[in-house]
């Protein structure tokens, strides 16, 4: 169900916004996690629905992502926030990227060994610069993260490392981002390389 709800975001078709939410089992990977999109949640969660009922107000349309429920959903649950993201998508680029990608089948860069920690199939590449990674989340989507070193910042390399996982993907598969809101950089750099702002979401991690 979560993969055909991502689906179906991805071309544009979003849940109705009327204010409700839909309880969720986690799929085969474990992960948990609370959905937003526009008057709309997802709570991806082992938790009973009738007792995530009884904690949401039904007149707080923020609810499912504040502190207050997070909080309780976590110690009903035995988990932790990982970070509340913005969540964007783009559709998959045909073609080579315009940079030079190396694999890079052993990568210790903190940012592949918590994709490790977050994804399977995770793939790696590294450039003049910068690396990136796309790997299967949540709901079984392909998903990106990227980082540039400190030197190589502002000079439009972010948007080509984001651009670039475009083309990462199989033929027909989207590609999605998650940037934390405090980030700007990141959020121009993703903006810049085509993604569209889909709705927010908040990991919930076995502590």
């Amino acid at each position: 169900m979560l993969a055909e709800i991502f689906a179906r975001a991805a071309r544009g078709e979003y849940p109705a916004a009327d204010g409700s939410f839909r309880v969720v089992v986690p799929e085969q990977d474990g992960l948990s996690a609370v959905i937003a999109f526009s008057a709309h949640h997802v709570i991806v969660t082992d938790a009973d629905p009738d007792w995530v009922a009884s904690v949401l107000p039904a007149d707080d349309l923020s609810a499912p992502l504040n502190p207050p429920f997070l909080t309780e959903l976590c110690a009903k649950t035995g988990r932790v926030v990982n970070n509340t993201d913005q969540v964007l998508v783009a559709d998959h680029l045909d073609g080579s990227p315009e940079l030079e990608l190396t694999p890079d089948f052993d990568s210790e860069h903190e940012r592949a060994i918590r994709a490790h920690g977050l994804r399977t199939d995770v793939r790696v590449w590294t450039c003049a610069g910068g690396m990136v990674l796309v790997g299967r989340g949540l709901g079984g989507r392909w998903e990106v993260a990227a980082e540039v070193d400190e030197r190589a910042r502002v000079k439009g390399l972010g948007r080509a490392l984001f651009t670039a996982a475009r083309t990462l993907v199989p033929p027909g598969e989207p590609v999605w981002a998650q940037v934390a809101p405090g980030n700007a950089a990141s959020a121009r750099a993703v903006l810049a390389a085509g993604y569209r702002p889909v709705g927010a979401e908040a990991l919930l991690l076995r502590g």
